[in-house]
């Protein structure tokens, strides 16, 4: 059996352009791993291998590989910065015990670094950060220290100082030994030497190892009390309290260095075997039911226990379909067939194969804390959990957020609607955050998706990847509807054709729900006037129209159903009949509701040069935006603001215009918010025409 003290499955996160994947070569070259460094700038790198990743130089899809280092495992996962791809990020948590932080040392906590980090605490992942880019003009380790404080309210154990900064950066001291590393400028990782703290830092060597030290033994009242006395506690012993402080998230091991040059990344493996958590210490993950809720029961870490593993991505290459598992308990051997409780059907494991980016290497067997692909897998999605099918049990499942942009696309030739078809279903099955419907009416492939570039990049992977040539339409925001008055009305369906007939009365109140509450119904009949097998098809009637709203044919949000009263008829009522009644009801009452067109806010993270604020907060204005904050930093300001998607078409070209090429933005969905009058007529104008058109 493996040892799973000696694993350790981590993930590498940041803002986009920090250095995460940089910082993944330098630790694979130095595992041994690879033998030549790819860089990022030359679309290289290891594990950015799609085309789309090397031209644009940023990592689209997490990518993972093994190595090891000092007899320890490593399965590691790097992750995208881009906002438009956070569900990467966001899965690949869902399934680490630990991770690596990193941050810009000019850039400092950048918008997706704060992102990241909420998705990090709420997957209650153990980090360590690393200050990258160290040598750059502007880098600031001790302003980055402070950033990280305000901004990400964590408390960053600084276990390394820097020696010289900018171009003069050449290694850091480790407080723990009072030793320097110090790198020479052939660029070699290994071309290093330890010695004596400089001369010049000895001061702020010593500060900073007392604050380190008083943050330690926080965690041990006897070690604690010991060192009020005047006793030191041993490196061991503070190694201890540091992992132990480290996987229960009370603060995060800080270290720093310039991962291009090579300087620094050995500290960083030490600190992920000294202080992130393996398999076994780390809680386990909870086991639901089919409803989703908790059973009480754990997936405890263990390879003799039953199988428990989750899929938590989906990856189509040249042999087909790859399905990661991260598998919490028991192990699976070639072969062997397993329940997916989602669809309840059984699987066959055909192979299973250990990941270095695109390559793979063949394995016979796995067990509990390994990170694996499987290939064979028929009905499996993102989510889903895999387990003993004499031992059912169903994992924690993942969330996705509903995509907020869409675009219509049409194959440019009919031969290409089959391939298209075939492309898109796999794309679907690898990204849950991408989501394709048919426009009933015209018949139009509608894409919907986080954002422009992710809609963008998919249009390339159906190009390039598929070989399907297809023209796109313009971006079309996911607009809502719903209701601003409380109607109380009745609907009687009736129908006499030969035999049996139809009725249904049903009187009924539509009101306006809670903001993000969603749809609810509830029925206060009594006396039996509408027979209580009937409340479900009411219901069923009313849900079913909840997609096309009577505006603009928006889905309709927030509204509450109250069913009072009606009538039925012994031998002509029935679930059809009342279903009807449903349906036609939702028609009649809702356009006298007061129906409100709601448009999606995003939050919009903005960075400009000084020169340019006043410039870019106009035009944030003009795009009826809400400024929020301003933040000033060595290299520019930046504006955090919440502003609506329909105005945010086109904003980066704009943005470079205006900064000269320096500015930087990055957006999430907020929240919806009702749309203004004129906004809303003339969405409302443009959905009648295009409907026009159709017909």
């Amino acid at each position: 059996m493996t040892d799973l003290s000696h694993y350790r499955n981590i993930g590498i996160f940041a803002h986009v352009d920090a250095g995460k994947t940089t910082t993944t070569e330098r630790i694979l070259k130095l595992t041994g791993k690879i033998h030549k460094i790819g860089e990022v700038h030359d679309g290289a790198a290891t594990t950015d291998f799609m085309e789309q990743e090397q031209e644009r130089g940023i990592t689209i899809q997490s990518a993972a590989t093994t190595c090891f280092w000092n007899d320890y495992r490593f399965n590691i996962i790097d992750t995208p910065g881009h906002v438009d791809f956070t569900i990467e990020v966001y899965r690949s948590l869902k399934v680490l015990d630990g991770g690596i932080g990193v941050f810009c040392g000019s850039g400092g906590v950048e918008p997706q670094s704060e992102t990241n980090w909420r998705y990090a605490n709420e997957s209650k992942v153990s980090r360590v950060i690393y200050i990258n880019k160290l040598d750059r003009i502007g880098a600031d380790f001790y302003r980055v220290i402070k950033q990280v404080q305000e901004v990400l309210a964590a408390y960053p154990l600084v276990m390394v100082l820097p020696i010289g900064r900018e171009d003069t950066f050449v290694g850091m001291v480790d407080l723990l030994t009072r030793k320097s590393w110090i790198w020479d400028d052939s660029g070699d990782p290994l071309n290093f030497t330890i010695g004596d703290v400089p001369a010049d830092m000895v001061d702020i060597v010593e500060k900073f190892r007392a604050d380190m030290i008083e943050k330690i033994v926080e965690q041990d009242d006897d070690v604690m009390e010991k060192y009020l006395e005047g006793e030191e506690p041993d490196i061991d012993t503070i190694k201890l309290l540091v992992r132990k402080g480290t996987i229960k998230m009370d603060f995060f091991p800080t270290y720093c260095g310039s991962s291009f040059k090579n300087k620094g990344v050995q500290l960083v493996l030490d600190a992920v075997i000294d202080y992130l958590p393996n398999p076994t210490e780390v809680n386990p993950q909870p086991e639901v039911d089919l409803e989703g809720e908790a059973t009480g029961n754990f997936a405890i870490v263990d390879p003799e226990r039953p199988l428990r593993a989750l899929a938590f991505k989906i990856m189509d290459d040249r042999f087909g379909a790859l399905t990661f598992l991260r598998i919490y308990s028991g192990k699976i051997q070639k072969g062997d067939t397993v329940l997916n409780t989602a669809t309840g059907k059984t699987e066959r494991i055909g192979r299973i194969v250990e990941m270095h980016a695109n390559n793979r290497i063949e394995l016979d067997f796995c067990q509990a804390g390994d990170i694996v692909a499987v290939l064979g897998m028929k009905n499996v999605q993102t989510g889903h959990t895999l387990c003993d099918p004499n031992k059912p049990a169903t994992l924690e499942p993942m969330v996705f957020p509903d995509p907020v942009i869409s675009v219509a696309i049409a194959p440019k030739d009919k031969a290409g609607n089959e391939k298209m078809g075939i492309a898109l279903g796999k794309m679907v099955a690898e990204d849950p955050s991408f989501h394709v419907s048919t426009d009933e009416d015209s018949g139009e492939t509608i894409l919907k998706g986080m954002g422009e570039l992710h809609l963008d990049i998919k249009v390339d992977i159906l190009k390039r990847t598929h070989g399907v040539e297809v023209i796109v339409g313009k971006p079309q925001v996911a607009y809502r509807e719903t209701i601003t008055r409380t109607v109380e009305d009745d609907y009687t369906h009736k129908k006499q054709s030969g035999g049996s007939g139809q009725y249904a009365k049903i009187n009924y109140i539509i009101s306006p729900n809670d903001p993000g509450t969603g749809y609810s119904f509830e029925s206060s009949v009594t006396g039996g006037n509408v027979p209580r097998e009937f409340w479900t098809a009411v219901d069923k009637g009313f849900k079913s129209m909840l997609d096309k709203g009577t505006m603009a044919g928006f889905p309709l949000v927030d509204i509450k159903v109250n069913l009072t009263d009606g009538g039925f008829h012994a031998v002509d009522s029935s679930s059809i009949a009342f279903e009807i009644a449903a349906k036609a009801a939702f028609r009649q009452t809702v356009p006298k509701c007061a129906p409100q067109l709601m448009e999606p806010i995003m939050n919009v993270d903005t960075f400009t040069p000084d020169a340019h604020v006043g410039d870019v907060i106009g035009d944030l204005n003009r795009r009826r935006g809400m400024i929020k904050s301003q933040e000033a930093g060595a290299t520019g300001v930046r504006i955090k603001s919440e502003v609506p998607l329909s105005e945010m078409f086109g904003y980066i070209g704009d943005l470079r215009t205006m900064t000269s090429g320096r500015g930087q933005f990055s957006m999430e969905f907020s929240h919806y918010l009702p749309c203004p009058k004129s906004v809303a007529e003339a969405v409302i104008k443009e959905v009648q025409e295009r409907n026009a058109q159709k017909d």
